[in-house]
């Protein structure tokens, strides 16, 4: 989709283009790995008939795994933090997966540590995907979101622009962007800062470094303020009529800064999921004030 009204300052040969991901059958880009770790797993035979599908999660690979196991009959266990939000883990429950919750201060990492304490004590019972340290998680993007975005702009994408959390998506497009385009520009979006409220991302700087991330592989990386990756989803609203989530915003605000600082060029960014899943998070209590509404 082109945002054209959120994009009305800048130049007239600057477009820029958002793939919206909620549109995948489980509601966000995280189908995508999930379907590939499971389809790597079953070819070769770590998955298997009797086995529990178990990873952590801050919500929406869970939500994946949890729509893929009871399509294909396999209980699937999570681990999150206590805090992600009431409707992800309601979506969790409908798809009849179990959940244990991490402490919240702890967000993703904590969730990483409980995860692995669950699968150690008893390995033979589970099947774990560890999206964050599974190449198939970056391969899935490398197949198929990277492909598309370069079919859906007839290959005339200049900056590519993903916020990250396993670091997947970022990963696998820009693999498959730079071999069509070796001068495609690779830009991350992470909170810039360690004590942050945007549900599903990581400040690399301070947490366990996604084995699947390499940032060297990167063109550049921002840092978006918390409060900018809100603001961001309120003018999304108001401005496109789109509904997305906090790490939404932040991706914008990301892909809007490459955006201003270009004469011409495509950019597109990845709005990972709606935001239908946050609605009883912080991100929308206080907006009427916030925006005298």
């Amino acid at each position: 989709m082109r945002l054209s009204r959120l994009g009305a300052d800048l130049s007239p040969n600057v477009r820029l283009y958002a793939k919206l991901e909620g549109f995948n059958p489980g509601g966000s880009v995280k189908d995508r790995a999930a379907w590939n770790m499971i389809q790597r797993g079953l070819a070769d035979g770590k998955l298997s008939p009797g086995k529990t599908i178990l990873d952590s999660t801050s919500g929406n690979t869970g939500i994946a795994l949890a729509m893929i196991g009871a399509a294909l009959g396999y209980p699937v266990h999570l681990v999150m933090p206590e805090n992600v939000s009431r409707e992800r883990k309601a979506v969790i429950r409908a798809y009849g997966a179990n959940a244990t919750f991490s402490s919240p201060l702890e967000g993703s990492d904590g969730a990483i540590l409980e995860c692995r304490r669950i699968y150690e004590a008893d390995p033979d019972k589970y099947f774990k995907p560890d999206q964050y340290f599974n190449e198939a998680n970056p391969e899935a993007h490398y197949l198929t979101t990277g492909p598309e975005i370069w079919e859906q702009t007839n290959g005339e994408i200049t900056h590519f622009v993903a916020s990250i959390g396993t670091g997947g998506t970022i990963m696998g497009t820009g693999r498959a962007l730079k071999e069509r385009n070796a001068e495609a520009q690779i830009v991350a979006v992470e909170p810039d800062d360690a004590f942050h409220g945007i549900e599903g991302l990581k400040h690399m700087e301070s947490s366990i470094v996604p084995g699947i991330y390499h940032e060297e592989e990167l063109d550049r990386k921002i840092g978006v303020s918390t409060d900018d990756a809100y603001d961001m989803v309120y003018r999304l609203a108001a401005t496109e009529g789109l509904l997305n989530g906090q790490s939404c915003g932040a991706a914008l605000c990301g892909a809007l800064t490459v955006a201003s600082e270009l004469d011409s060029g495509c950019v597109v960014t990845i709005l990972p999921d709606f935001g239908d899943r946050y609605l009883s998070t912080n991100l929308w209590l206080g907006w009427r004030d916030r925006h005298q509404l």
